[in-house]
């Protein structure tokens, strides 16, 4: 295992260095990484390591967004309500009902089969999204509208509606009746995960003051300890509750973050902040690296030039469901463009569930699949360079002026 985490920093490091050199996203050369040092290429990594690829991806999935959630500010999340919850499911049932109109005629699969690849890639990347918008706030890009923080919102919630939608299309397919309760549990979950994290935060926070108040002061390499560990919990509360009510873990990590930062003295919020952006630059490794070796390139070839038009009619379709949900807001057409550029990657979510179909023995597993990882290595560059190379000329910078003035 050291073997394999050696070639992960080492090689994944010195191919984003190579990429940000020539121009283009780091995430590119992570991604190229894992992909020839993965298992279906030359297969350098230790089983051992895989086995806990997904764990290890969702520890530095939890990273960033505690980075995000102190890195937000609530009265910026209160701006951006209504299109924030239109983004959370209006872009993925488009592009879900493209496929749905397109791959039975294009890929010779039925209604439900392309329901279930829809599912699968209509879910926006937390991981690919969620650092570029943390980086937008810190450099007050786009603020001034509270646009990053609407991206920040609207993708986190995405993830929590596209996977139920996609259970609910497996049962379906195993000739399971559609069950309303899964529905209904859409917004338990989102409600429950920021409240329960809400309470974590408040805990957390007053348990810090209360140590300093008493002079045992908790030194920031604790917090950051005591903070991840709680996370963690978080994360895990989602998979112990299951069965009895539904908990959005990923919600409630960036929800205690959030009331940190607004319960916390600023110094300590912004330091802890400090702390996790050094985290994530090694978690940033290890969260891509591992997804281009989840990623099967032999898929590829199955998938054709049929698939790669359907994905990119089903993006267009994205697109216009982005568009719909900014309507009526202050944005000018440049920031509704940035907007649809950073609603295109796919990453984590597929990596995730894009087996699962084939796993459990679905005649569509295969192709979707295919598509799925089709979908990872078009999108992520596709969105990751359309980010990185468009928000200065899209997005205005907010000056310390248009900041004193929000505040009077």
């Amino acid at each position: 295992m050291l073997t394999s985490l050696a070639l992960i920093f080492l090689v994944g490091l010195a191919m984003a260095s190579i990429c940000q050199k020539i121009k283009l996203p780091r995430i590119i050369g992570m991604l190229v990484t894992g992909i020839v040092l993965g298992q279906y290429a030359l297969n350098l990594l230790d089983t051992s390591i895989l086995g806990i690829s997904a764990d290890l991806r969702q520890m530095a999935l939890v990273i960033i967004l505690i980075k995000a959630g102190l890195s937000l500010n609530i009265s910026d999340l209160k701006k951006v309500g209504r299109p924030a919850v239109l983004m959370s499911f209006l872009p993925a049932v488009f592009e879900i009902l493209a496929f749905v109109l397109f791959a039975p005629s294009v890929l010779g699969i039925t209604l439900i089969d392309a329901a279930i690849m829809g599912a699968v890639l209509g879910a926006v990347s937390p991981a690919v999204v969620v650092p570029r918008m943390v980086q937008l706030i810190e450099t007050k890009y786009g603020t001034k509208k509270g646009i990053p923080q609407l991206i920040l919102a609207g993708a986190s919630l995405d993830d929590v509606f596209v996977i139920v939608l996609f259970s609910t299309f497996i049962g379906m397919a195993q000739g399971n009746t559609v069950n309303i309760v899964e529905f209904i549990n859409i917004p338990v979950s989102i409600i429950l995960g920021i409240l329960i994290g809400a309470v974590a935060g408040v805990l957390l926070s007053a348990f810090f003051e209360t140590q300093y108040a008493h002079r045992h002061y908790v030194r920031n390499s604790k917090k950051v300890i005591i903070v991840l560990g709680t996370a963690f919990l978080l994360i895990a509360l989602e998979e112990w509750l299951k069965n009895i009510i539904p908990v959005s873990g990923l919600l409630a990590v960036m929800s205690m973050a959030c009331m940190l930062q607004v319960k916390s003295v600023a110094s300590v919020s912004a330091r802890l902040s400090e702390k996790f952006g050094k985290l994530w630059i090694a978690a940033e490794v290890i969260l891509f690296v591992l997804v281009g070796a989840a990623v099967d390139i032999r898929y590829t070839l199955e998938a054709g030039p049929g698939a790669v038009l359907l994905i990119i009619t089903a993006l267009i379709f994205r697109s216009v469901g982005v568009y719909l949900c900014l309507i009526g807001t202050r944005l000018n057409l440049k920031e509704k463009i940035f907007c649809v550029i950073a609603y295109l990657p796919k990453a984590t979510v597929q990596a995730a569930i894009g087996s699962v179909p084939l796993s459990l023995g679905l005649p569509c597993g295969n192709i979707v699949l295919s598509v799925a990882v089709l979908s990872i290595i078009i999108t992520a560059p596709l969105g990751a360079f359309g980010m990185d190379m468009t928000y200065q000329h899209l997005l205005e910078k907010e000056t310390k002026a248009d900041d004193n003035m929000g505040k009077c």
